[in-house]
């Protein structure tokens, strides 16, 4: 069997673990070849008797992602940056300066043991972590790697792999971030509870929308920096959105992260198809929609192959 036959079955795992260090699809992509690359000039000294393919490249890739990480910012959401806003009101700042995180379009094949570990707020407190503390926390919680084999992969002890392991883990625990109780995109519930909203967004019914809403749900709209919590502020922007930009929609359903979301599409006044307004991923609970995390990227939309216009129905 030759090299692309072997490497090609990881190929997809090892972006989501390079998605997972970096917050950035488009950045995981790019270290994904750069591990096919590194792999390919030392696979003659591949030995499957000390590790298996997979493991192998997992190592190249832990690896490539550290070294790319000591030049690049991390990539938070708003949440992850200031305090929220208190005035729905307020102007809105854009953060030019900030590399922000990205939404990763969802894999069909992907587990359903993986979403919760691939859902945005999870890898935006991924992003708070020092980088060794984000690849021990990925390689020992996500991928159940031991702390010998951790140590292996990044050239250290497995006394400071569970040091790191646990301030990791004490970090991310302030974050309150419960992967269990996010629903399936494709439960029945959660897909019921999605439409409602998709429909009263379409409406701009401000009432059904706040139905659908936890009390404490927050919006984040990169690459705006302002952000805001509970369900009062989160109506009080929407009905900012509404009041600037017309109160007629369309929209495409897309899955986002393992999680259920949707395009917005604006149907201007004067008529004509709808133009593409927004990417929103929603965090669905058996409570309601926890949290919205609004992106306004022209490289997310590429990322996404959403077209510039909807035909009005």
């Amino acid at each position: 069997m030759d090299f692309e036959e072997r490497t090609a079955p990881h190929r997809q795992e090892l972006l989501t673990h390079c998605y997972r260090m970096l917050g950035s699809a488009i950045d995981a992509e790019d270290l994904v070849q750069e591990t096919m690359m590194r792999a390919w000039r030392s696979y003659d000294r591949f030995d499957e008797r000390k590790a298996s393919m997979r493991t192998w490249l997992y190592r190249i890739a832990t690896n490539a992602c550290l070294n790319a990480l000591e030049s690049r910012a991390r990539r938070p959401l708003p949440s992850g940056i200031g305090a929220p806003g208190t005035d729905p009101e307020e102007p809105l700042v854009h953060g030019h300066e900030v590399p922000w995180l990205q939404p990763l379009p969802t894999d069909p094949a992907m587990a359903a043991t993986e979403r919760g570990t691939l859902r945005l707020a999870f890898v935006a407190a991924l992003q708070l972590l020092p980088a060794r503390q984000r690849a021990v926390l990925i390689l020992r919680d996500v991928l159940d790697w031991s702390a010998a084999e951790v140590a292996a992969s990044l050239e250290t002890s497995p006394a400071a792999v569970n040091s790191a392991l646990q301030r990791a883990r004490a970090r991310l625990a302030e974050e309150n971030l419960d992967p269990d109780d996010l629903g399936e995109p494709s439960d029945p519930s959660a897909r019921a509870l999605v439409d409602r909203y998709v429909a009263a967004f379409e409406r701009a019914d401000l009432a059904a929308l706040g139905a659908l809403l936890t009390a404490d749900v927050i919006m984040e709209m990169p690459p705006m920096v302002n952000w805001y919590t509970g369900r009062d502020l989160y109506l009080g922007f929407m009905k900012r959105v509404y009041t600037l930009n017309g109160t007629n929609w369309s929209h495409l359903r897309v899955e986002a992260n393992g999680q259920p979301g949707f395009a917005a599409y604006l149907i201007p006044r004067t008529g004509g198809p709808a133009q593409f307004h927004t990417l929103q991923v929603l965090d669905v609970t058996p409570s309601g929609i926890l949290r919205n995390t609004v992106t306004q990227d022209e490289e997310v939309f590429r990322l996404f192959n959403l077209p510039a216009t909807l035909p009005v129905r």
